[in-house]
């Protein structure tokens, strides 16, 4: 028998929203759904209208939040409520965990009252959202609150992340939640939070807002509008809408890979299964075909209205290549990708040449370190099934027998993996005029990174199994040094070629201005079930003077 999701009783209401200005700033990438509400009880109910909307300031460029968000409600929500801060779905995605507090709620009541945020029956007037957030008057509302300039807010460098969120009583207790909240937290409390408010929790707030295109990294939502949504749709896709203050969309990014590996690494590759309900008396198994070799996956197991993560362990061939990888099923569900295309690539093909006396470079202008993909922490969750018993005699006294017609109950057991990552660059042992950590160009320097992953489940965690370096003088592109695993989670570089003692050094060029010598490391392939954990890092020296000042021509001695 199927678990069963116990509802709330809400009654409807009606929200009246003063008029917007109609002169519109912004561009609304927002869309809504949701549906009807059911039966509650005393300890888990949300009252109409106790919701409202989470503002986060986000560059366009590369879609870091610079503002620390503000939460807008028409409402004055209790003071003794627990929450979990102010922290955007964007930083959620990329590794934050909850972090619970009672009190200091700290929201923001609009002078002029926002329109019905989520619905009791999935009919919130989302155009009047989209004309609310894309009006004057709430842009410079939002500048006013988050130090931000209007002018430079609106100038299409910067775009709204928007976010709704509830507060409702649950388990007899008072909780603030986004969507994203939710879902993580769902997962914390082993899907007891989807059990009793199921039609909030898992419905109408996630689906109160949603992408119509996609925009910040985010993907433009599918899937249903009226049905109860899995905590991996809220946390990849639902629960958020988009301001712009540009005429168009930034273009999605397109690729025709879903993953990007490196040779002879070990890596994990991952599919989710949804529909239906998969358990021990129907289980569902997974096979990856993946380089004329198949890998089947057993025991995936969820309750109905959820899904869960299958994912496959195996090692990259040792040459570049392009890598179709087809996914069967067996059972209960469907994945969410039948075809998988993988691209893999080589990073020990590009080291820079070898640097010369009279190298020169006029034109040099030095450039910041660019941002790379960066996680440090990555959460999962496994559904465990358990039988819950329930006996029932039939017949009459004498020829009766007892007969079990239980069902499956599940757990939700939480995974997590948190990388750990330093480095460090030195003055190479052989350079004979360094002091400390200053030395003259044209000289050597040598690295030590370090990467290590602290997990539960050891299983379904790689550790960091590359690291690249990049340089200041091509700009951290163009040429690269991939360096050598030396064991233990420690990386260095190579032996280089050109060095007369095979030292594991790079040559600075001779031409190198005076001043930081900034050495950044991308350190890469620490895989988990829900992706690759890496981390940028950097590491300087000081650049004063250069190696010609440490010869001498001169006539021998007599």
């Amino acid at each position: 028998m199927k678990k069963r999701l116990i509802a709330m009783c809400l009654s409807l209401a009606l929200v009246c929203c003063l008029s917007v200005p109609a002169f519109a700033v912004g561009d609304g990438n927002i869309d809504g759904g949701g549906g009807g509400m059911g039966d509650g009880t005393s300890t888990n109910s949300w009252s109409p209208g106790n919701d409202g909307v989470r503002v986060t300031v986000v560059k366009a460029e590369n879609h870091s939040p610079v503002t620390t968000p503000i939460d807008l409600t028409n409402k004055k929500p209790p003071s003794t409520m627990f929450h979990f801060g102010k922290v955007s779905k964007i930083q959620y995605n990329n590794g934050s965990g909850l972090s619970p507090q009672q009190g200091t709620f700290q929201y923001i009541n609009p002078p002029q009252a926002m329109p019905r945020i989520v619905s009791t029956n999935g009919s919130n007037n989302i155009e009047a959202i989209k004309k609310y957030f894309c009006s004057e008057y709430t842009i410079q509302m939002i500048a006013n609150h988050t130090g931000m300039d209007y002018d430079v807010l609106i100038g299409g460098k910067y775009k709204l992340l928007l976010e709704p969120f509830t507060f409702y009583k649950f388990e007899g207790v008072m909780i603030a939640t986004t969507a994203t909240e939710a879902a993580m937290y769902d997962e914390q409390v082993g899907g007891l939070l989807r059990k009793r408010m199921v039609s909030l929790s898992h419905k109408n707030l996630p689906l109160a807002m949603f992408l119509e295109v996609s925009d910040l990294g985010y993907p433009a939502w599918g899937g249903s509008t009226t049905k109860a949504a899995s905590n991996a749709d809220i946390k990849s896709s639902l629960g958020l809408g988009v301001v712009r203050f540009t005429d168009q969309p930034e273009p999605p990014n397109v690729s025709a890979y879903d993953y990007k590996y490196r040779v002879n690494t070990e890596v994990i590759t991952a599919v989710t299964v949804s529909g239906g309900q998969s358990d021990p008396d129907n289980p569902t198994t997974v096979s990856f075909s993946i380089d004329g070799r198949t890998y089947n996956v057993g025991n995936v197991y969820y309750p109905e209205g959820d899904s869960q993560l299958a994912w496959v362990k195996w090692t990259t061939p040792a040459t570049e290549q392009d890598m179709v990888i087809q996914v069967t099923i067996r059972g209960p569900g469907g994945t969410d990708k039948t075809t998988i295309n993988c691209k893999i690539v080589d990073l020990d093909k590009n080291p820079p040449p070898n640097p010369v006396a009279d190298d020169r470079n006029d034109s040099f202008k030095q450039e910041s370190v660019p941002q790379r993909a960066v996680k440090d922490r990555a959460d999962w969750t496994v559904w465990d099934p358990w039988w819950q018993e329930y006996w029932v005699w039939h017949g009459d006294d004498e020829d009766g027998f007892w007969c079990d017609h239980g069902w499956w109950e599940f757990d939700l057991d939480r995974y997590y993996a948190s990388l750990s990552s330093s480095m460090s660059i030195k003055c190479d042992e052989k350079n004979p005029t360094a002091n400390g950590r200053v030395m003259k160009s044209g000289y050597g320097i040598n690295q030590t990174a370090n990467g290590s992953i602290r997990t539960n489940q050891s299983s379904a965690v790689t550790q960091p199994q590359n690291a690249v370096s990049y340089f200041p003088e091509f700009n951290y592109q163009t040429y690269w040094r991939l360096l050598e695993r030396m064991g233990g989670g420690k990386f260095e570089f190579q032996k280089n070629n050109y060095s007369t003692y095979k030292n594991r050094t790079h040559f600075s060029p001779i031409w190198m201005p005076d001043g930081k010598y900034e050495v950044n490391t991308w350190l890469i392939d620490g895989w988990t079930p829900v992706g690759m954990l890496s981390a940028n890092l950097t590491d300087s020296l000081t650049i004063r003077g250069s190696l010609w000042q440490d010869w001498h021509i001169g006539p021998l001695q007599p």
